[in-house]
């Protein structure tokens, strides 16, 4: 393949691939249906930037360590899936009834940034899936290191455009998320998509 069909092709595929619902998705809609689209805008931010750092890390080597290592991706694993219960647990037990409050805002924010990055760092299966995934776009001929972090880098900016329609897309709802009731069950149905993530991953083998 020459360049420009292996980043086509990789466009496409990684495309549906991003667009697929999963946990990114969950964490950057409730963000954005409850605490707002800066909020929701500081997820999507550590989420991307996750992604930077794994794609960095197989480009260089670290991820082929994780994929053959065992004890390493099951440590990384159970970090995860602990971390994903305890959010879970915290909003199916502590909702809300209301949003931001002013004074929240900032610590709200960061707090979501610190969130969506640790959801993609303490998951090895963004790892392994880099490992096995990008190498198969690298055009004969080209430096693997290189190439493999720029494709990591089209699959970042593929995220970053979804998570800014699906920020658009709940703006428009928020007058009708923001009622108390409505509050507490995004936060308990968070909580329960959170604890089947962290038990997938739990759960989950190579």
């Amino acid at each position: 393949m020459s360049v420009a069909q292996s980043l086509v092709a990789f466009f496409l595929v990684a495309g549906l691939l991003t667009i697929t619902p999963g946990l990114d998705t969950a964490m950057v809609l409730r963000a954005a249906a409850v605490d707002g689209p800066r909020s929701a805008a500081q997820a999507a931010i550590g989420i991307c930037a996750g992604c930077l750092v794994w794609g960095g890390a197989v480009a260089f080597g670290l991820g082929a360590m994780l994929a053959a290592s065992q004890l390493a991706y099951d440590l990384l694993r159970w970090a995860g899936a602990l971390y994903l219960g305890y959010l879970g647990i915290q909003l199916l037990c502590r909702p809300r009834g209301a949003l931001l409050v002013a004074t929240d805002v900032a610590e709200r924010r960061h707090r979501w940034l610190v969130r969506g990055l640790l959801s993609n760092l303490l998951n090895p299966k963004v790892g392994v899936f880099y490992v096995t995934f990008l190498p198969q776009f690298v055009p004969a001929g080209h430096a693997v290191a290189g190439f493999t972090f720029l494709l990591a880098c089209v699959h970042v900016l593929q995220g970053a455009l979804w998570f800014a329609l699906l920020i658009a897309a709940s703006t428009r709802l928020r007058r009708v998320l923001g009622r108390p009731g409505v509050v507490r069950a995004l936060d308990r149905a968070t909580g329960v998509v959170f604890l089947g993530f962290g038990a997938k991953l739990a759960l989950s083998r190579r």
